[in-house]
């Protein structure tokens, strides 16, 4: 096929072989080449017109295929705690099953996946997002509508604080509060120190250490009868909460949820009394160094879904599903729960979840999504 219009091609003239001089061997041979070019493209055009029917039905099946994966490729931030990971799975056996996407699963961690979707756009979808701790970096993408929110992933937001066994609420319903609980240092002993209460730490590094020491302070735990354990590692505060319970004692410490734990033990958290206060937060209840810390609470964390442009803008049905896709904590705990006494990893507990939870997902999906959905668990 020519590349240019007809008008616009000139014929080099004198490139052409000069008929009214004698053909010698080489030009009469070269002229057989062209000759057999000629007739052979003729021959290709022939078989072409003759068969033609065949590449309108490969046409029709390429779009066939295409409406069918018309989703396309999709990158979930895979994150390295049991909550975001099994929602991860439910996310990608979804996607893939009831909107015929190719999903990649990407490791991925609260700071770096947040970085990684702000300045590089991958991956795709971050599908539980904590964003205490990485409001900075997401807010002026969002704002230039690189990165949209699709919504909250988790309606009851992140809950952090302060907890004490539902039997030691029971048993003393007196204690609603951080002030209760701090009168009775005497229900709380210290392992190390009877004559001392206990109240246990957040583990070693986690933001949320800092904070706690900071509000033991502030409530001048110490000075009525508390010491401050240093539990070392999230796998030390979960052990100290099960062995009071294996031997039904009291508690009294820092912790969070969704997590397997409150979904395996029942707890309550207590009040603290006052109003949470982010000016404080950030002057002083979250920084370290600080040395005046004042009474406060802890804010409910926000816990988001967040997507990239390209998703947002190209994948409708995709977004439609994700602004509606969320769960409540209660119902994160006892899965959790599940996977912890199961050692079942992130796409077991999304297994889980979709066979025995059918009243909450089947709210995210529109009739013909969820029937392909309960095809593919069967």
């Amino acid at each position: 096929m020519l590349s240019m219009k007809e008008k616009d091609f000139k014929i080099p003239t004198d490139k052409f072989i000069n008929l009214k001089k004698p053909i010698t061997r080489s030009c009469f041979s070269a002229l057989l080449v062209v000759s057999a070019f000629a007739f052979s493209a003729c021959g290709e055009k022939a078989s072409v017109s003759e068969t033609k029917k065949e590449p309108e039905k490969k046409v029709v099946k390429a779009e066939a295929t295409a409406k069918k994966s018309e989703c396309g490729r999709v990158s979930i931030a895979n994150m390295n705690w049991q909550s975001a990971e099994v929602l991860a799975n439910i996310d990608k056996f979804i996607l893939e099953n009831g909107f015929g996407c190719t999903v990649e699963l990407v490791a991925g961690d609260t700071v770096p996946t947040a970085t990684s979707m702000a300045e590089k756009f991958k991956p795709d979808i971050a599908p539980e997002l904590w964003t205490s701790a990485i409001i900075e970096v997401i807010t002026p993408p969002i704002d230039e509508g690189r990165l949209v929110v699709a919504g909250d992933s988790l309606t009851d937001g992140g809950v952090e604080g302060w907890w004490i066994p539902k039997y030691t609420a029971d048993a003393h319903p007196e204690i609603k509060t951080v002030f209760d609980a701090l009168e009775h240092p005497e229900l709380f002993p210290d392992p190390e120190n009877p004559d001392k209460g206990a109240l246990y730490n957040c583990p070693t590094g986690w933001g949320c250490q800092i904070s706690t020491t900071n509000l033991f302070k502030a409530f001048e735990a110490e000075a009525k009868g508390f010491r401050l354990v240093d539990t070392g590692s999230a796998a030390g505060l979960d052990g100290s909460i099960a062995k009071a319970y294996e031997r039904n004692e009291n508690w009294l410490g820092y912790y969070w949820e969704p997590t397997s734990l409150l979904g395996k033990y029942e707890m309550v958290k207590l009040d603290f009394g006052v109003p949470f206060s982010q000016e404080e937060w950030d002057r002083c209840t979250s920084v370290k160094t600080c040395t005046d810390p004042v009474p406060n609470a802890w804010g409910k964390s926000k816990v988001i879904t967040l997507v990239t442009e390209r998703v947002a803008k190209n994948n409708p049905a995709v977004m439609g599903y994700l602004k509606k896709r969320n769960w409540k904590n209660n119902v994160v705990n006892k899965l959790l729960a599940w996977m912890g006494e199961n050692q079942a990893d992130g796409s077991d507990g999304a297994i889980e979840f979709l066979n025995n939870s059918p009243d909450v997902w089947e709210k995210w999906l529109d009739s013909e999504q969820v029937t392909k959905v309960k095809a593919a668990l069967q």
